[in-house]
């Protein structure tokens, strides 16, 4: 494949061309190549495509920013199993700008969740069970270690790390690779919520101990075997946590950067 280009100046119509061989490049690493291989160098794929080597390598930095790349000094890219790198970029952005984002967040929890815990339910295996149980003594453990006078801060991103270490549990235990991959992208998107959600949760007058009964609720589900039980018991957690951040929006100022709250 050659493109032919006008000019491969940085900012002229070479970074047309860069966005066009990069969308070549992705399709090569998707279709042609395998992770832990090396990329062409910049002289073949130069070659290859009819420009010069700053448009390649200003292409392969995009590609490397799809998640499809690891670049290193002195080697040449190496193909990485893909990843939602971007789409996880995506979604921090969304949800810390504009709140209607939370809710797509929420909705998107409806779908993916749910029916993450009906399969678990179905096909976790005793090393799911065990991670999911040892995700729930994280977070006992990180709300002793407040009441005993740890940094509360501290241990309330312990809590939230734990969380997300269960919900991701769950994924795994899906058995769905589609499954564990959506929600590996929303793992970091979902931190940045958890302050926000615990504020309005503590404002409706609910405790801690009331989401690790939710949470206990799933897992006695996927322990029993019971997916239907599980399902239920997923969107009724998920549906209080739209009650929670509703209620912590209407009592937090718009301008306030709320994604950073309640970070140490």
């Amino acid at each position: 494949m050659t493109l032919q280009t006008a000019s491969d100046r940085p900012g002229g119509p070479g970074t047309t061309a860069a966005s066009s061989i990069a969308e070549a490049l992705a399709q090569m690493v998707l279709h042609e190549l395998q992770p832990g291989m090396n990329l062409p160098s910049e002289g073949e794929l130069a070659t290859r495509f009819g420009v010069n080597r700053l448009t390649i390598r200003e292409a392969v930095k995009m590609v490397a920013g799809r998640g499809l790349l690891d670049l290193g000094r002195g080697r040449r890219a190496i193909i990485i199993q893909p990843s939602g790198i971007a789409f996880a970029d995506y979604m921090t952005t969304l949800i810390r700008h504009d709140p209607k984002g939370l809710f797509d967040l929420v909705e998107l929890r409806l779908t993916l969740e749910v029916q993450s815990a009906t399969l678990a339910a179905k096909r976790a295996n005793r090393a799911g069970i065990a991670a999911l149980e040892a995700e729930m003594d994280g977070m006992r453990a990180a709300v002793e270690d407040g009441r005993s006078g740890f940094d509360p801060e501290e241990s309330e991103q312990r809590f939230h790390q734990h969380d997300v270490g269960f919900h991701e549990a769950i994924a795994l235990s899906s058995g769905n690779r589609l499954i564990s991959s959506l929600f590996e992208a929303m793992a970091e998107p979902l931190k940045k919520s958890f302050a926000l959600s615990r504020r309005g949760h503590d404002a409706r007058g609910y405790s801690v101990a009331d989401t690790i009964a939710a949470h206990e609720a799933i897992l006695a589900a996927i322990r029993a075997g019971t997916p239907k039980a599980a399902g239920a018991a997923m969107r009724a957690h998920l549906e209080d946590t739209e009650r929670d951040i509703r209620s912590a929006l209407s009592m937090t100022p718009a301008n306030l950067d709320w994604s950073s709250a309640g970070k140490s």
